[in-house]
């Protein structure tokens, strides 16, 4: 099955495509390809100084969508992202408006916008708050297919919560 990027993110079917393992897959990516944009893609910082990248997790009212936006968290945290996860539910342009707010470099919003409750699904956000580019998530898409069934990296969520 794969994984394929539409407006901006990720939507499919709960518990068939869209499941925790593959939610996790996703987040792997998307964990990947923002330390390797902070980085400017050669393992160091793009400026020259430190910079620890972070991420704004959001997640709406449906099925579960604090639950996986928690395992996204416990992904990107894995990976030394620091990860600003909503207390609770919010529409996406919170979400946009968070990611400005905190200046992170980018976000992930847990919704399936538009689409039937059934679904639900993934969207990446760069880092002025709209949504990621083509390439961004075309991007995504390539290091997912690279992994292939290699695992993801995990946190327990208390463990990166304590991290920060």
């Amino acid at each position: 099955m794969a994984i394929n990027f539409g407006t901006d993110g990720w939507r499919a079917v709960i518990s068939e495509e869209f499941t925790f393992d593959n939610v996790r897959k996703v987040a792997q990516a998307i964990a990947e390809k923002t330390l390797a944009d902070v980085s400017g893609g050669n393992g160091k910082p793009a400026n020259g100084a430190a910079h620890r990248p972070s991420l704004v997790v959001g997640f709406d009212t449906r099925f579960l969508s604090d639950r996986y936006a928690m395992a996204v968290a416990e992904v990107l945290a894995a990976n030394g992202i620091h990860v600003w996860l909503a207390h609770s539910d919010s529409p996406t342009p919170m979400t946009s408006y968070a990611i400005v707010d905190k200046q992170a470099d980018g976000g992930v919003m847990i919704t399936a916008s538009h689409n039937p409750p059934r679904y639900n699904g993934i969207k990446l956000k760069a880092a002025f708050g709209g949504p990621a580019s083509t390439a961004d998530c075309k991007e995504v898409e390539r290091r997912i297919v690279a992994a292939g069934d290699a695992r993801p990296q995990r946190m327990e969520y208390e463990a990166a919560v304590a991290q920060g």
